[in-house]
């Protein structure tokens, strides 16, 4: 009888823990990734620079390379930059934007990428998408899996408090957005992956039922791991469905929107699962997004993030139009913005009851 099985796109090495940039040349030799130690790193000139200070003694045969941003045209001269050199592979190292910076460079002088951590605000650390401003804006490109994700627990203590809440935020929104596929399978007949579904609401409920806050190490630990489980799951799906639904329409539409006033990702994220999750019915993990998302420090209110209502409500009516094709509750039920409008003070009343 064939056994028939399928190969899920993985990093070959996770190392979440205490302590785990102390031997990252040991950790790549080891692994294959690369023994000569011959490394293309990009860093900010923020965290990466000191970090670079710590790390270079243990890394003579590295190259640094310093990014200003995180846009396309950044991420095209790294990847020229480095076209000079013969690398084993290539490291980014710093948040989101020097990690997608380093994944999109990567991908375009065909390198393996480490991405090594320095914060958790969301969940791209581990996905094959690199999300980069551009003359239009901001868009998303497909690249490989990171070969090896390294997050050091230290470091992350050391980020400030509001890196960590945004991945709170955005780790709990897995939650919606599996919500929204399935919603999506019952009434387009979308096909679902079970196992990235399930990958991403795990990653989500970890987080969300989790009784540590932002300064536990545990909590961290689960919080970090949730990321990586996400970023690998968009990798199962091929897509980034299982982390993106009605909660990433809203927190799309209020970048666009209010560009110079947008909060963080996870922040909008955050309060945009609980409304949604609100709007499907869902009054008990509505409220509980809302009373974890609060205990962490995080906005549950347009209010919170210094925005109106009725600025929150022109959010979501807009919402639908950034990821056409995209089937969440937000297109199931089709809104009027008055009913918006009554759908939010609904939400409102009831958190404040």
């Amino acid at each position: 009888m064939p056994v028939l099985t399928r190969l899920i796109p993985s990093p070959v090495v996770v190392d979440i823990s205490a302590g785990a940039l102390d031997d990252l040349a040991g950790l790549l030799a080891d692994q294959r990734i690369s023994a000569s130690g011959k490394l293309a790193i990009a860093i900010s000139g923020g965290s990466g620079a000191r970090l670079r200070r710590r790390l270079a003694p243990a890394l003579p045969g590295a190259e640094w390379y310093e990014v200003g941003g995180g846009t396309l045209d950044d991420a095209i001269k790294l990847a020229d930059a480095m076209k000079k050199g013969h690398y084993d592979a290539v490291v980014g190292l710093g948040g989101g934007k020097i990690i997608d910076c380093a994944k999109f460079a990567a991908a375009r002088i065909g390198l393996p990428l480490v991405a090594v951590a320095t914060n958790l605000s969301h969940d791209g650390l581990c996905s094959p998408v690199a999300t980069l401003d551009n003359d239009a804006g901001r868009g998303s490109y497909g690249v490989p899996n990171p070969i090896a994700v390294v997050i050091d627990l230290d470091v992350i203590r050391e980020a400030p408090v509001r890196f960590v809440r945004s991945g709170i935020g955005d780790a709990i929104s897995n939650i919606s957005a599996v919500a929204d596929w399935e919603l999506s399978h019952r009434e387009t007949g979308e096909a679902i992956d079970g196992l990235a579904a399930a990958m991403a609401r795990q990653a989500g409920e970890a987080v969300l039922r989790h009784p540590g806050g932002v300064g536990d190490d545990n909590f961290l630990q689960v919080l970090a791991e949730g990321l990586v489980l996400t970023g690998i799951s968009m990798s199962v799906a091929g897509d980034s469905r299982p982390a993106s639904g009605a909660c990433h329409e809203i927190n799309h539409a209020f970048d666009i929107l209010f560009p110079k006033r947008a909060a963080s990702h996870g922040e909008q994220c955050g309060l945009a699962a609980a409304f949604a999750t609100h709007l499907r019915g869902d009054r008990a993990t509505s409220a509980l997004m809302v009373e974890v998302l609060q205990r962490h420090g995080l906005p549950v209110t347009p209010g919170d993030m210094g925005f109106t209502d009725e600025e929150f409500v022109q959010a979501v009516e807009f919402a639908p139009k950034t990821r056409p094709g995209r089937y969440t509750i937000l297109e199931h039920l089709d809104l009027s913005t008055d009913q918006i409008r009554d759908a939010y003070a609904d939400y409102a009343e009831t958190i404040s009851s």
